[in-house]
């Protein structure tokens, strides 16, 4: 949202920016993979980098950074995507209502929590879903990079399926299965009551 709204702005390279941000959405998982292969490995680039100021190497993978990693992964990832659709949002938002709160002198803050983010409400609530939706494909890139028994803090509900079947557990990868489907229709129902409470007086 902050990125939507910079961009909303007359900014210097403004295209630019787009372009930089939405270009990971063409890039394939196993590029992906191989990117953050040669930036985090232990002899990597990031590596190299820090030991010019004089900092020792990290196992960036197999380290509490690990999830710092995934996080950074994630963002680059999906930034962009949903930048548009915030754009999109914001661009439906009717343009007399902000013209006639700068009439009325409201302020920038003003405007942004009662007009701009009460008619991105939608917009919020579609996001959110998505983000943990591709929460869960995360999955791919991790187990690419770093195999069925990660470092702890990486260990992921689909490693605990996918090693559960190998060893034909069929009982406990059911469970696990029916816990993710029942969290998630939970999330998402909350996520829903909390969108109708906020932005129902903006539909109306």
């Amino acid at each position: 949202m902050a990125l939507a709204l910079m961009l909303e702005c007359r900014i210097p390279m403004k295209s630019q920016f787009r372009t930089f941000f939405l270009s990971p959405m063409m890039v394939p998982v196993a590029s992906v993979v191989l990117i953050w292969q040669v930036l985090f490995n232990y002899n990597g680039t990031v590596n190299e980098f820090l030991m010019l100021f004089g900092a020792k190497r990290i196992d960036w993978l197999q380290s509490e950074y690990s999830m710092i990693v995934v996080l950074l992964l994630f963002l680059w990832k999906n930034l962009g995507y949903f930048m548009i659709l915030f754009m999109a949002g914001l661009a439906n938002i009717p343009k007399a209502l902000l013209e006639v709160s700068d009439v009325e002198g409201a302020s920038a803050a003003y405007k942004f929590f009662n007009i701009k983010l009460r008619y991105l409400s939608p917009t919020v609530l579609f996001v959110t879903i998505l983000s943990l939706i591709n929460s869960f494909k995360v999955f791919r890139e991790v187990y690419l990079l770093t195999g069925d028994y990660p470092y702890e803090s990486l260990y992921m509900l689909q490693h605990f399926m996918n090693n559960t079947f190998r060893s034909l557990d069929y009982q406990k990868l059911s469970a696990a299965a029916v816990v993710m489907a029942l969290v998630m229709v939970v999330i998402i129902a909350i996520l829903f009551w909390i969108e109708d409470r906020f932005g129902k007086d903006v539909e109306g």
